[in-house]
């Protein structure tokens, strides 16, 4: 992944160094194991961890000769220890336990960023539903006017919503912590479990079930898919606060620094530039879905088709992810927030919001629920045609709302608080009052 969409902490799990730092941490628990056992000589592992070394410019320099990348690291760990202690490196493993047990845990890793960016995310969700439980705003359903909501409870949908992609998340963390060193088709020929019970221990990992030369992509597949639902989710959000912050509705605004520049031709300018992006790169992460989903069919025990994927979906996926979640609980922080503009919004139509409640007056008034609704869309078309005449004016014009709803109960059905009357109790419900987790 590019540089521009690329935060420190994840980046420094994908670098070539980290990866051939990570495949040694699996071979020198794999010496130690052995040594255990007593099949390699005591106080090998000792050394080799004081001495043992990798470099990745050494690594990529073998491997244009040998044109294998795991020969040409355990060929350049061997040049920097003992030729006798250099023999107990890589014994009875094959590649792929390397570096499967080395990518579950680099994976591990990546997610607990992942978790803790959607941490961040939800608790400015919270904070913005918690400051706006009780402010009114225009509902809208297939981009119109509806009816009142609270602008707090778009947020306590997200903060919900935000929960499950990272229960998502945690649960694919957990289907990805296995290792496995089980030798070249997975049944323990050349190598005791023991060793693999070893390493995986001391690499934070679970030994898997069963194996074939590597671990099933099913694993890897649903981190993917956890983190496309998440890319997703926070592509849904965005989305939200680019609608909301148009000339039009301009009851939402991201933050605009000082000197920052709209447009280089328009100096009026204020554009959601932020949330666009992350609408934009959420689709990158969404495309990753279908390569990883493809890589789960291997021929027989084991092939490479895989490997070449994952070499760019895997540290792309988590990069971006991690990049889009900081953004978005930036973005989401420091959110302009424009009450009167809503009530304004809320007040457009003449009080066209309030249809509903007309219809169920004169529905518990007696009148027949069509007949009632024929009466109250006739005066909301007569509102809606520009012809001047507010939708109360053209209720008390219809003989049967007059008969049946005097004007000043008429006039009580136009307010948006009853709209809001139940929203604490959702609150209560969700829990949001509690906390973020």
């Amino acid at each position: 992944m590019i540089k521009r969409y690329t935060r420190p902490a994840m980046a420094a799990l994908w670098t070539d160094e980290a990866r051939y730092q990570r495949w040694l941490e699996v071979e020198l628990a794999a010496v130690a194991a052995y040594e255990e056992l007593g099949q390699v000589p005591a106080g090998t592992a000792a050394r080799l961890r004081a001495r043992a070394t990798v470099s990745a410019a050494r690594v990529e320099e073998l491997e244009a000769t040998y044109r294998h990348d795991m020969i040409a690291f355990v060929t350049a760990v061997a040049e920097t220890v003992d030729a006798e202690d250099a023999r107990a490196l890589h014994f009875g493993l094959t590649s792929t336990d390397v570096v499967d047990t080395a990518l579950s845990a680099t994976l591990a890793e990546a997610l607990d960023l992942i978790l803790a960016g959607i941490d961040e995310v939800r608790a400015a969700c919270r904070q913005l539903a918690l400051a706006h439980r009780d402010t009114p705003a225009v509902g809208r359903t297939h981009g119109m006017h509806a009816e009142p909501t609270s602008f707090g409870l778009k947020w306590a949908l997200y903060w919900l919503e935000f929960g499950r992609q990272r229960e998502r998340v945690q649960r694919a963390r957990a289907q990805m912590a296995f290792g496995k060193i089980s030798g070249a088709v997975g049944h323990y020929a050349n190598i005791p479990p023991f060793v693999e019970q070893y390493v995986c221990r001391q690499l934070g990992l679970t030994p898997a079930p069963l194996s074939t030369q590597v671990l099933q992509r099913d694993r890897h597949a649903e981190v993917v898919l956890a983190l496309a639902l998440t890319a997703t989710s926070i592509d849904k959000c965005a989305t939200e606060i680019r609608h909301l912050q148009r000339t039009e509705v301009g009851e939402v605004e991201e933050a605009f620094s000082a000197g920052q520049r709209g447009s280089s031709a328009m100096p009026h300018k204020r554009n959601p530039v932020s949330s666009e992006q992350l609408s934009g790169l959420a689709r990158v992460v969404r495309g990753y879905a279908v390569p990883a989903l493809e890589d789960m069919p291997l021929w027989h025990e084991r092939d490479i088709s895989h490997s070449s994927v994952e070499r760019v979906i895997l540290p792309d996926a988590t990069i971006l992810t991690d990049y889009l979640l900081h953004q978005l609980a930036r973005i989401v922080g420091g959110l302009t927030v424009w009450p009167d503009r809503m009530r304004a919004n809320l007040e457009r139509g003449g009080g066209l919001v309030y249809s509903q409640r007309v219809l169920l007056a004169l529905v518990a008034a007696g009148v027949p629920r069509d007949e009632a609704y024929r009466a109250v869309q006739a005066a909301a078309m007569a509102a809606l045609a520009g012809g001047g005449v507010p939708f109360r004016d053209a209720l008390g014009k219809d003989p049967i709302v007059a008969a049946h709803l005097p004007k000043a109960d008429r006039d009580r059905l136009f307010d948006w608080r009853p709209y809001l009357a139940e929203v604490p109790a959702i609150y209560e419900r969700i829990g949001i009052m509690d906390g973020p987790a």
